[in-house]
């Protein structure tokens, strides 16, 4: 197959039609064999967004565990806003590919403990971002889960419906129409600020072609010297961070300040995920906010709401230009990752993929990270090890089977988890004996199907 016919493959796997990206993916792994590494690199990335909210390459599911898989990533995961619509596609890629995936969502929550404090959402007292991982589907239609799911989403949607109504107003004329212009920008109608910032960019460019004009235009509404937003002219991914700094964030006309209400409420959210046999995972920043800083304590107060795990993006814990900025922030990073080990919460890493520039997979050979890395891949097992046993047995990481084996052990139950995502991606014959084994399955019979046949 000519290099040119593998492209528009590859090209096929971000369609915006599910049968597309599926008869793209059997293709490219029947025709391409050799693309596909027998080798995989100590590296992970579980936390990267899909076209379902926004990825900056406008990654469906499928092409991203096809980049992760030729790249030869040890685990790969997604992560979506107050959606879980990739989930099975994203799984069902990683059985075509032999790619360890897991799956999951992220939100903001309300947080009322910590309505005087700011954790992990910049200038956001009390409000958090929580994530979820090992999901094998989205919840039963009609249950209360899928209620609570729904509601995260329209929660979402109305926060952005009147962003885009106070941008508009500012913007005037250079505005965009949330069902006409926004909607058609995510496949299942799942808008985010990154689908409004690309919108608002294009549209200035539409209504005022003129550079000078456009300028002017940016200057004014941005605040901004003219001089500078000239040369931002050139730097789409500055220039749409600035818009987004100056119009959205904290301070902005876009901005409405956080009130329970506007956004779900942690224990329906981590009730849900339960529901779901997944597990709930608690967002760390960067330990420079008030409510980050003791990270045991922040922690213990996850763990008290049912939250088992800890998301970190690592680049924002020391890729910054000003050497003291990176020591303190390492410093920080250090910390988190203690708390989280004393407190047997395993580590959730990723780059997010849903802003230009971002990196595809961390640098974790940097000295920074370097003493993380083993922590992060042991995490990355714990989630899969969760996945792996929840799609063929029906047990996982939560709820009774859990509790039946190990009690209040979270040690122990996390240890055989990451053993059991640690193994090689097991062949078909031993994923049915795990199905086979059922709910009833016993831990030690589980790690032996699969550590005998590794």
């Amino acid at each position: 197959m000519s290099s040119s016919e593998i492209d528009a493959l590859v090209a096929q796997l971000d369609s915006p039609e599910a049968a597309v990206r599926r008869r793209a993916l059997r293709g490219l792994v029947r025709l391409c064999p050799a693309e596909l590494p027998a080798a995989r690199r100590s590296e992970v990335n579980l936390h990267c967004h899909t076209f379902f909210s926004y990825n900056a390459r406008g990654y469906s599911p499928s092409r991203f565990a096809w980049e992760a898989r030729i790249y030869g990533l040890e685990a790969a995961g997604i992560v979506d806003f107050d959606v879980l619509d990739g989930t099975e596609e994203f799984l069902d890629a990683g059985r075509l590919l032999g790619l360890k995936t897991v799956a999951g969502f992220e939100t903001r929550v309300f947080v009322p403990e910590y309505r005087a404090r700011v954790t992990n959402s910049p200038h956001e007292p009390g409000v958090s971002y929580v994530m979820s991982t090992g999901f094998v589907r989205p919840p039963e239609p009609g249950s209360e889960a899928a209620d609570v799911l729904g509601q995260m989403a329209a929660c979402a949607r109305r926060r952005n419906e009147r962003m885009v109504q106070r941008v508009n107003a500012h913007l005037e004329p250079v505005t965009v129409d949330y069902r006409a212009d926004l909607l058609p920008l995510t496949p299942a109608g799942n808008v985010t600020e990154r689908h409004m910032l690309a919108a608002y960019v294009r549209r200035a460019r539409e209504v005022l072609p003129d550079r000078r004009e456009r300028a002017a235009f940016w200057s004014e509404r941005l605040r901004e010297p003219v001089e500078r937003v000239h040369a931002l002219l050139d730097d789409p991914v500055a220039l749409k961070a600035l818009v987004r700094a100056r119009l959205m964030k904290h301070g902005g006309v876009g901005y409405a300040p956080p009130q329970e209400g506007r956004f779900p409420d942690l224990n329906s959210v981590v009730r849900m995920t339960l529901d779901c046999g997944a597990v709930p995972v608690g967002g760390w920043l960067d330990g420079t906010n008030d409510g980050e800083r003791d990270p045991d304590e922040l922690f213990a107060f996850w763990r008290s709401r049912g939250i088992e795990a800890v998301c970190i993006i690592p680049d924002r814990n020391w890729n910054v230009a000003d050497p003291r900025e990176r020591a303190v922030k390492a410093a920080h990073l250090n910390a988190a990752v203690q708390a989280a080990a004393r407190l047997s919460m395993p580590l959730i890493v990723g780059t997010e993929m849903n802003a230009d520039g971002q990196r595809f997979v961390d640098s974790f050979d940097v000295p920074e990270l370097a003493p993380h890395r083993r922590a992060f891949l042991d995490g990355a097992h714990f989630a899969w090890g969760h996945t792996l046993l929840r799609m063929t047995a029906g047990a996982g990481a939560t709820g009774a089977w859990a509790e039946a084996h190990f009690g209040g052990d979270r040690a122990r139950r996390n240890e055989f988890f990451r053993r059991l995502g640690a193994v090689v991606y097991p062949g078909v014959a031993v994923r049915d004996r795990l199905t086979a084994m059922g709910a009833g399955v016993e831990p030690q019979a589980a790690l032996a199907a699969l550590e005998t046949h590794a």
